[in-house]
């Protein structure tokens, strides 16, 4: 492997042939909801990669809890670098007026490890009172508040909140917010650029989520590890701090499913097959496979995670071969892409509606207006509040692309395609594709009426938006 960039060979070059991957992902696009990205690294080489458009090696990708991972990495960094302990009790971090006002033996007692280990206590994530509380204040306040019900280190409980105190520690220390501190120490030597992060209120990254990187950069932080925290002739990360990390710390057992019960280590999943991972909400994975010198990045928009897994060990680790395999044919393989709009290019309304003006009524306080504008290729919907206009652009049967707020969230890159499914009925379906979400926007004509259904492929909610209804504006 280069130092900077992965080689690319055929499969067959590193042990696996092109017929298993091509299977893979035959049955990912058959069985699995939304796969985004793969990319298969094996002997330190790229063996196989695919991204589905319009999602795109250039592209980063929210990173959900697999931005744990890397927290993790910057608190293993600080402390070789002596800043701080493992067992250093996490309230010395923080002045009293960031406490809470009655502080109990279990909070007194816990520790960095028990962060780590998701072994603080509490009984449920502790980012609960940040969201009673509309995200707003102190967030670390608002966490370590939350009742502490177990003894720290003795019960596993999945808790972003705990990472958020991780990253907040790094911040009290070094003076530095989690980005800015692993960009010389481990983005820089790893030639991983432009990763972005989620902020708290007070500019905190919020460590426990919201980090966006390229597959690729996924894949380079898995052989990172791999490697035993080697990279070139520079250790980045201590050694001893990967094997703790990536091994069986505290019991999961009570977690479920199969692959979310082997075990935890420091913000790592442990996996069958005695492979390891970091992973985030909706598909979003770094699994590491030692046994078989193999790294597999992903990223996806699919709510049952376990799919992807199985898959994995049912194809892809019983075709790994420990020698180099005879060269073969090149394989011919789908060439998925997410699903655009299907239906007519126009309807016998479109002359009635192209311009006309919608007052929305039910909308979740965003838009209150909404004009469709028609042209032989496409349509451009504009939704509109009393202070900014809001475009979305979409062609029929092709991705037309740009950038929009649709909820009362930052703005999306997107790509978008529509199609008539009858007269009255126009469908625009929306990729975001720097994130797992694809949106199905229907839009129902009737006599002097709009209704406007919004539908999402995954979500942490119901992934369905009330029904906005609209009447013609005066």
């Amino acid at each position: 492997m280069d130092e900077f960039n992965f080689n690319r060979v055929l499969p067959e070059e590193v042990g696996i042939s092109g017929k298993t991957v091509a299977n893979f992902v035959e049955r990912a696009v058959k069985e699995l909801d939304s796969l985004h990205s793969f990319m298969l690294v094996r002997h330190g080489k790229v063996a196989a990669e695919l991204w589905w458009p319009p999602y795109a090696p250039e592209h980063p990708h929210l990173l959900f809890s697999l931005s744990k991972s890397f927290t993790s990495t910057a608190i293993g960094l600080a402390i070789s670098e002596g800043k701080f302990k493992i067992d250093d009790p996490v309230i010395g971090f923080f002045p009293r007026k960031r406490l809470p006002d009655e502080i109990s033996d279990y909070l007194r007692s816990m520790t960095i490890r028990h962060l780590l280990t998701m072994s603080s206590g509490h009984g449920t994530c502790s980012m609960e009172g940040v969201k009673r509380n509309k995200f707003k204040g102190d967030w670390v306040k608002l966490i370590l508040s939350e009742p502490i019900v177990h003894k720290p280190g003795t019960r596993f409980v999945y808790n972003s909140g705990a990472t958020y105190l991780l990253s907040a520690i790094l911040d009290t220390v070094t003076g530095e917010h989690l980005l800015q501190y692993l960009e010389p120490r481990l983005f820089s030597p790893l030639g991983i650029k432009d990763a972005m992060t989620e902020k708290s209120p007070d500019g905190t990254h919020v460590g426990g989520w919201g980090m966006s990187l390229k597959t690729e950069d996924i894949a380079r932080f898995g052989q990172l590890y791999l490697q035993k925290g080697k990279w070139g002739d520079q250790q980045l990360v201590p050694e001893s701090w990967v094997k703790d990390a990536t091994s069986f710390q505290i019991s999961n057992a009570h977690a479920g499913q199969l692959d979310w019960a082997q075990g935890y280590g420091y913000q790592f999943w442990r996996s069958q097959n005695n492979a390891y991972r970091g992973d985030g909400a909706f598909g979003q994975y770094c699994l590491v496979m030692p046994d078989q010198d193999a790294v597999i990045a992903i990223t996806s928009g699919i709510q049952n995670m376990q799919r992807v897994l199985d898959l994995i060990w049912e194809v892809l680790l019983p075709g790994m071969q420990p020698a180099q395999l005879p060269p073969a044919e090149p394989v011919k393989m789908i060439s998925p892409c997410m699903p655009k709009a299907t239906g007519a290019t126009s309807s016998t309304l479109t002359a009635q509606l192209n311009g006309r003006s919608w007052k929305l009524t039910e909308n979740l306080g965003l838009f209150n207006q909404a004009v469709f504008r028609f042209d032989r290729k496409g349509v451009m919907l504009e939704l509109k509040t009393a202070d900014a206009t809001e475009t979305l652009a979409a062609g029929y049967g092709e991705w037309r692309f740009g950038q929009i707020r649709l909820e009362n969230d930052p703005a999306r890159k997107y790509a978008a395609s529509a199609g008539w499914v009858s007269p009255e009925e126009l469908n625009i379906a929306i990729c975001c594709y720097e994130q797992p979400y694809n949106i199905l926007l229907k839009c129902m004509f009737g006599q002097d009426k709009l209704a406007m259904e919004m539908k999402f492929n995954v979500t942490f909610w119901s992934g369905a938006w009330p029904v906005i209804n609209g009447s013609p504006s005066p």
